[in-house]
């Protein structure tokens, strides 16, 4: 059997939009995924669902895999023929142990290609609005390693190549190592200096800085989760630093910029500012669909919120299509089609496709659509909306359709579960109303039960600052999966936030007081009204 490539694959540090164009391309046509702890859950979901994840995260305090075995393990899955991905926090090379990696599968025969990520290095600080190099501040600058012994004792380098299963460690390379940084000449000799993961070492890198010439009033800030939204920055002196550590149970992992660029933090402050970024820090939680999560979650992380997604409904085709067939096989009788979803949009073309028609097949009646994404749906296939409702709800297509319906023949394609409210008025008025499902929302515990179980446990943890409902039937499949017990860890505590008065009245019911409603019934209108109601995290 041939064997495989690996890739090695920096993820960047954390922010998912930081993933490379080239690094996505590996993820999603990767047989096999081993990947790190600082690598963001989002990245993951661009594999392919039946690639293989093999996690192999490391903690200061505690290691999945020891180095030797990860280097085993892939050279393992290469020789298995399959293509794998180690996907690495940051730049694979960039203290990320991918030269070691590299050495192992170069030694081993093994074909490999580095793809090189955003570095914590400079992106981290960057995300704090510390720029680490400045002409009026910095002309020289210092990535350092946090994790060597900084007093000078020997610290242990594991050996790269001392691998099992028959394969044999490099020659000349030592178990055990003087540490080699030279303090004497990077304390005053660099102007700024980065340590990356030195948070444990913090005391012992301060002392010798300081022994070795920095003056103690030198501008320090350590970041803690940098470029996510739970982002920390805390910001001292070399006198002070380890002190206010201690005092705010700062933990790791964080980055420390040491430095007078640091002083341009307050000026430059912009991820982690409340007013660029009004829901910083709040853990969301986004229970659309699987199809429809990702816009809601974009969004969410354009206002500094951390999505935590949690699709509690999924879009199924009808039971049957007989129904469906006979609409769209007479479209040309009716006066009106009406569109109550995006989805119904699509179902409706994924339909006729596989009739081996296209959109040419709706010509006849004028089209309608709630809110601008159905709209939207309608003219990315080339098809003129001629109703928009000026409220995205079902019963404002009645009162302001452009004209009478009395005697017109009306169509609507929807969801099979959608209310009667629309129907019923219409009929009111005089249409004649024909409703034909063109999907489901389903819910579907078996699928969900390891998520439910997560979030009940973040609901009582406190790990969700606001639950998010876009639909009545969104409401439902949380109550469903999540039960009793999730609404009580909630109470008081989360804010229930609903797309429009509909989804509210629903939340109501299920006994979910809802504390946000948007005006405009939208994920825009949603967000809009939540960045108002929550204005982000100033510390």
């Amino acid at each position: 059997m041939p064997c495989g490539k690996v890739y090695l694959v920096g993820a960047g540090p954390g922010d998912p939009g930081l993933l490379t164009i080239k690094g996505l391309k590996c993820i999603s046509r990767a047989d096999v995924i081993v990947y790190d702890r600082l690598v963001h859950p989002a990245i993951l979901t661009h594999a392919r669902p039946d690639a293989e994840l093999i996690y192999v995260g490391k903690a200061s305090s505690a290691h999945t895999m020891s180095q030797d075995e990860i280097n085993c393990l892939l050279v393992e899955k290469a020789r298995e023929g399959k293509n794998v991905v180690r996907l690495k926090g940051g730049d694979p090379f960039v203290f990320g142990r991918g030269g070691e990696e590299a050495e192992a599968l170069a030694e081993q025969g093994i074909q490999f290609e580095v793809v090189p990520g955003v570095t914590s290095a400079t992106a981290v600080p960057a995300y704090a609005g510390i720029p680490v190099t400045h002409r009026d501040f910095c002309s020289t600058l210092g990535i350092v390693t946090g994790h060597e012994a900084a007093d000078g004792e020997k610290s242990e380098i594991r050996n790269p190549s001392r691998l099992t299963d028959g394969i044999p460690p490099a020659a000349g390379k030592s178990e055990t190592s003087e540490s080699r940084i030279r303090w004497d000449k990077i304390a005053t000799g660099v102007d700024t200096l980065i340590f990356l993961m030195g948070v444990g070492n913090l005391p012992n890198i301060v002392a010798e800085l300081v022994k070795n010439g920095r003056d103690a009033s030198t501008p320090i800030a350590l970041i803690r989760w940098g470029t996510r939204p739970e982002q920390e920055t805390l910001v001292g002196t070399l006198a002070d630093i380890v002190e206010k550590v201690r005092s705010a149970g700062f933990k790791p992992p964080a980055v420390a910029v040491v430095g007078e660029v640091v002083n341009l933090r307050e000026k430059l402050r912009w991820f982690d500012s409340p007013q660029a970024n009004p829901l910083f820090g709040k853990k969301v939680l986004v229970t659309r669909s699987r199809e429809q999560a990702s816009a809601l979650s974009e969004l969410l992380r354009e206002y500094g919120a951390e999505p935590i997604e949690f699709p509690v409904i999924k879009i199924s085709p009808p039971e049957s299509f007989a129904e469906l067939d006979v609409a769209l096989g007479c479209i040309e009788k009716y006066d009106w089609l009406l569109f109550t979803s995006a989805n119904g949009v699509q179902a409706v073309m994924d339909r006729l496709r596989k009739l081996g028609r296209d959109v040419r097949w709706l010509k006849g009646p004028k089209i309608g659509a709630i809110g601008p994404k159905t709209a939207e749906a309608v003219q990315c296939l080339g098809m003129k909306v001629d109703f928009v409702p000026s409220k995205f709800v079902s019963e404002a297509i009645a009162d302001e359709l452009p004209e009478s319906p009395s005697g017109k023949r009306i169509l609507i394609l929807r969801a099979k579960e959608a209310r009667e409210a629309l129907p019923e008025k219409l009929r009111e008025r005089g249409a004649q109303v024909d409703v034909v499902a063109a999907y489901r929302t389903e819910i579907d515990p078996d699928s969900y039960r390891d998520d439910a179980d997560r979030i009940k446990e973040l609901l009582a943890s406190g790990g969700i600052d606001i639950i998010t409902f876009t639909s009545p039937s969104t409401v439902k499949g949380f109550v469903n999966l999540v039960g009793e017990g999730g609404l009580a860890a909630r109470a008081g505590k989360v804010t229930v936030a609903c797309i429009g008065p509909i989804t509210a009245q629903a939340a109501e019911e299920y006994g979910l007081k809802p504390d946000v409603v948007a005006e405009e019934h939208t994920i825009k209108g949603l967000i809009e009204v939540l960045a108002a109601d929550s204005p982000g995290d100033s510390s």
